[in-house]
């Protein structure tokens, strides 16, 4: 079904959410038709702040919010929706779009299974009505299902719309550029060959799925990385919880700004423990490229001056594979915490794969290389 036209039988004229791959159509139509425009648009760090921007927004204006996101951010929103949306609180109603990964029955990655089966029942559990849009969905379903929405958005009360894959479509494809000269496989290539048999926790992403794919083409084992495939913005800190407790280690993070944004506070958290065996690189393309590309608010931000500020006695930025190599050495040798930032062009090869191997078997081999520290 055309995105505009599911905009327009909604009716809001404010969007916030985290952007979703699923949901690139949507994605691409709110960036062509607002761009990032806080009367509009916004795009938020996770997406319970999302719910709570969009609350912001209801109180001011009255009206109804639109949240979206893939619905592997319903974790992020229990809170907000159960202690400030729901009608037992403060009754604040939004839209939910929710990207369905993982549904069942359809083949998706090991972090979306269990999450795909839950999607529904999470809603109906925090008594948020919904509806599943597919491929055969009709105008005249949206539009009927709206007016019974309408009915419960007046009472407070908060409903989604889950979207199938392939089940919404926007004419127009949107291209998502920076000026950095970087390409991010070639950064890890280059931490790569810094690392040795030290033990690396990557983010979210493209990013594990080139860690991957390069010690696979290196002829290495795999049992020195630990790849974060779900739970964005949480690898700093498993490799914090690994670093204090293998201060034999050498422990790398290979991060994200759409990852560092999601849950920042765990900069804090590293900075107050500063373990001196901890190398914390930040590759920063601006934006959250995984899913489409859409931008972060990471182009306006410092994070080194926000780590020095967090406590790392480290911090530094590079944009050239010549001073990446320099402070990668740096680096290795260091006996206290730091923070790398790396500035990344967007994009990736179309043929990148995934890992062959399990998530289990990720943790196992892991766990057992750790054993050796």
């Amino acid at each position: 079904m055309n995105v505009e036209k599911i905009v327009e039988l909604i009716g809001s004229d404010f969007y916030v959410g985290v952007p979703d791959s699923q949901l690139k159509p949507l994605c691409d139509y709110l960036m062509n038709t607002y761009d990032i425009d806080p009367i509009h648009h916004m795009i938020g760090a996770n997406e319970g702040t999302c719910v709570a921007l969009a609350a912001g927004y209801h109180l001011a204006t009255g009206k109804i919010p639109v949240v979206y996101m893939q619905n592997s951010g319903e974790g992020n929103i229990i809170n907000p929706v159960a202690s400030l949306l729901n009608d037992k609180v403060y009754a604040v109603p939004m839209v939910f779009i929710i990207g369905w990964r993982g549904e069942p029955g359809i083949y998706d990655e090991p972090q979306h299974i269990y999450q795909g089966e839950i999607t529904i029942k999470l809603l109906e559990d925090m008594d948020i009505k919904n509806f599943i849009i597919s491929e055969e969905t009709t105008e005249e379903e949206i539009n009927s299902v709206m007016r019974a929405f309408r009915i419960e958005l007046a009472k407070g009360k908060s409903v989604a719309f889950v979207v199938r894959k392939g089940s919404i479509t926007y004419a127009e494809n949107v291209k998502y550029t920076n000026q950095n000269k970087m390409i991010r496989e070639e950064i890890i290539r280059h931490i790569v060959r810094f690392t040795g048999e030290d033990p690396i926790v990557s983010t979210t992403g493209k990013a594990s799925r080139e860690l991957f794919e390069i010690r696979t083409e290196n002829g290495q084992s795999h049992k020195c990385d630990f790849l974060t495939v779900g739970s964005m913005g949480h690898s700093s800190s498993i490799a914090l919880g690994i670093a204090v407790h293998k201060t034999t280690a050498k422990v790398w993070c290979i991060d994200g700004d759409g990852a560092v944004l999601m849950h920042m506070g765990a900069l804090a958290v590293i900075g107050s423990n500063k373990p001196k065996n901890m190398v914390h690189i930040v590759i920063n393309n601006e934006a959250h490229e995984t899913v489409g590309g859409m931008p972060t608010v990471s182009k306006s931000m410092d994070f080194v001056e926000i780590a020095r500020g967090c406590g790392y006695p480290y911090a530094t930025c590079v944009n050239t594979f010549e001073d990446l190599d320099v402070e990668l050495k740096l680096a290795k040798d260091m006996k206290q915490l730091c923070l790398i930032e790396v500035k990344c062009s967007i994009g990736a090869r179309s043929n990148l794969g995934r890992p062959t191997t399990t998530a289990i078997e990720n943790k196992k081999n892991f766990m057992e290389h750790l054993s050796d520290f």
